[in-house]
């Protein structure tokens, strides 16, 4: 559920004001992330490792509160449940959407992640949620990247994290991970908290 609010009753007041019609509020900040956890415990668990990492996109995003805010239409709502949005490949070969509710049950969201990217590849037909805050996601595995820049667009201000494929060493498997924000929603200080988080989600799975 979304609900309106007053910008002037949250932190984000000056952001509001300073950001909101700004030609191009969009932030983006990249972090190299230390994945090796999640590649191991992919080939493991046979969960996939862009599954892996979506739960602990939104794990992360459970716990920081600038990510349940958004500016809409000139105003600023609230929300009080998350969903992660993946990009899927369908039948046909062309790309479709799909919202993939969080839980905090790994394998729940695994089994919610399975069937509705499945029927979404099947049915060739973007899928999405209402009343949730979007975080969206976009895995580019087949070329390593340094960093990616997402389309600036009014019709999409959500969050969004990024990445290529990760880069295997003797003693370690990285990834650089890119996140685009809206500067209303949050300021560079709260986004480099948020990939804090998710670094310690990733190595604490």
């Amino acid at each position: 559920m979304k609900q309106q609010i007053n910008p002037e009753e949250t932190k984000r007041a000056f952001a509001f004001e300073m950001w909101l019609n700004a030609p191009m509020p969009m932030v983006t900040l990249v972090k190299t992330m230390d994945v090796s956890r999640l590649a191991r415990l992919s080939k493991k668990s046979g969960v996939k490792f862009n599954t892996l990492m979506c739960w602990c996109i939104g794990k992360a995003a459970t716990e920081t509160e600038e990510l349940y805010l958004l500016p809409e239409g000139g105003q600023l709502f609230r929300y009080d449940r998350i969903a992660i949005n993946v990009v899927v490949r369908n039948r046909k070969g062309g790309i479709n959407s799909c919202d993939i509710p969080f839980s905090a049950d790994l394998q729940q969201f695994n089994r919610d992640y399975l069937e509705l990217t499945t029927n979404v590849a099947e049915e060739c037909q973007s899928s999405f949620l209402d009343g949730y805050m979007i975080v969206g996601t976009s895995a580019m595995i087949q070329t390593e990247l340094d960093c990616v820049v997402n389309q600036y667009t009014d019709k999409f201000l959500n969050p969004m994290v990024m990445w290529g494929k990760y880069r295997k060493s003797w003693f370690k498997t990285l990834l650089p991970v890119s996140f685009q924000f809206h500067h209303v929603q949050m300021d560079g200080g709260d986004a480099a908290r948020f990939l804090e988080r998710l670094q310690r989600e990733i190595r604490g799975l």
